[in-house]
């Protein structure tokens, strides 16, 4: 079967066409009907609490529960055994623990670097001329942490959501995740308990983000992970009422490529994200056309062997290409335009991009460097901005799991000094009830 990977040249009618598909992936996320689905979910929650959330996890999880608290998975130690053999869902791979411990390493290294001293309490003080500010930096109480587990089980997500939270002094974790795939996942299972998380709901989609908070499930002050198209309308939903870290969509990536860059490799690292997703987004751009022949056989052919080729050939009829660029400049043009979640240079050229991307979630430098070792091991959340939001969004950080307040205080003196400006201004917005407050301190 012929592979919908498409060449197009950017200066091109096609390629202009393939470039507004790319920048508007976004709408394909929440289609109305998803959202208003999604809706009755959270508001039959937020009316009926424990009851409506049960009903709705009879009914779209498929679990017989007498009551919202048989919801909570188990909570004890890892009962499954490293290596082959058992039955399905028992079993950890063998060498699972050992690849998960160097991946735990890599994930704390990277944000012990963004814990200050003093945390939880950390921030700054200035003191000037009678006047003391102060900010104040507290983690959230307490976090809810959604982990997929439709298509596929993500033990690395809960190391990358909830290890974080953990370092930014998070104090309660709640986990919500799909019932059967943690039953069926021993990885899954084990990398919660190595996490120490203790409270783990089996309910997934809309109606585990609408459980932010009922008669049973302790109301959680954000909510933080990827999740499926209901997931994100349900976040989209309780945003306000309830913390939310963005609207996740299906996994992306763009390989800028030089002439000479193995066309293998960089096929393998396309359908590393095509496979994620039937909407998953996987670009080349590139300046050789050759380069681009190649890259497409190739997919074509590996194609061929990939047990998820189904899903990887529907993310590439909708956003799958290679984009053909005159030089390195207009390709820089069309990541801004993309602005992916994950942006892979490879060659020298390409990787001189680097300091010039103000557009992707996260950058990989170099043939060495795939996306895939971003998923896992390299240490940053593989939580990050999708659907053209990293124009303005960021991956998830310590700062994800904290809150700002500042503290102010003037002296009499101070007061005096300063209330003047303070009723010109008042004065000049029409509010003199401020006026006069601020008047008063100049006595």
């Amino acid at each position: 079967m012929k592979t919908p990977f498409p060449i197009v040249r950017l200066k091109s009618r096609a390629g202009e066409k393939t470039l507004d598909r790319l920048r508007r992936r976004g709408e394909a996320v929440l289609d109305r009907k998803t959202l208003r689905q999604a809706q009755k979910i959270v508001d039959a929650v937020r009316e009926g609490g424990d009851r409506a959330l049960l009903a709705a996890v009879r009914k779209l999880d498929g679990v017989a529960a007498g009551s919202v608290a048989e919801l909570a998975l188990a909570s004890s130690m890892f009962d499954g055994v490293e290596g082959d053999g058992g039955k399905k869902g028992e079993a950890l791979p063998a060498g699972f623990a050992e690849a998960f411990e160097r991946a735990y390493v890599a994930v704390e290294r990277f944000y012990q670097a963004q814990a200050v001293p003093g945390r939880p309490a950390a921030g700054y003080r200035l003191a000037e001329e009678g006047v003391e500010l102060e900010e104040v930096v507290r983690p959230l109480r307490r976090v809810g942490i959604y982990i997929p587990g439709g298509r596929a089980s993500y033990p690395s997500t809960v190391l990358m959501t909830v290890l974080p939270a953990r370092i930014a002094g998070v104090a309660e974790i709640a986990v919500a995740t799909p019932p059967e795939g943690y039953r069926a996942s021993a990885p899954l299972r084990y990398a919660l308990d190595r996490l120490a998380v203790r409270e783990v709901w089996g309910m997934g989609g809309a109606q585990a983000v609408a459980a932010y908070g009922t008669e049973t499930v302790a109301r959680v002050d954000k909510i933080v992970g990827p999740g499926n198209a209901w997931v994100t309308a349900a976040k989209r939903l309780v945003a306000g009422d309830v913390g939310i870290d963005g609207l996740a969509g299906p996994s992306e990536v763009v390989i800028v490529a030089d002439a000479g860059s193995d066309p293998a490799w960089i096929a393998a690292d396309l359908l590393a994200q095509a496979e994620h997703d039937p909407r998953a987004a996987a670009v080349l751009v590139t300046t050789d056309a050759g380069l681009a022949k190649a890259v497409a056989a190739e997919v074509t052919a590996q194609l061929a062997e990939l047990p998820t080729a189904e899903t990887a050939r529907a993310a590439l009829s909708r956003f799958g290409a290679a984009l053909v660029a005159v030089d390195i400049a207009e390709a820089l043009d069309a990541v801004e335009e993309i602005a992916p979640e994950h942006l892979q240079l490879v060659g020298l050229e390409a990787e001189g991009l680097a300091t010039l991307v103000r557009s992707a979630g996260a950058v990989f430098l170099g043939a060495s460097t795939p996306e895939v070792f971003g998923d896992y091991v390299a240490g940053p959340s593989h939580v990050l901005p999708t659907s053209g939001s990293a124009r303005f969004a960021s991956g998830l950080a310590l700062g994800d799991f904290e809150r700002r307040s500042h503290r102010v205080r003037f002296s009499p003196e101070a007061a005096a000094h300063r209330a003047m400006a303070a009723v010109v201004l008042a004065e000049a917005e029409g509010l003199p009830a401020h006026a006069a407050a601020a008047r008063r301190r100049m006595r």
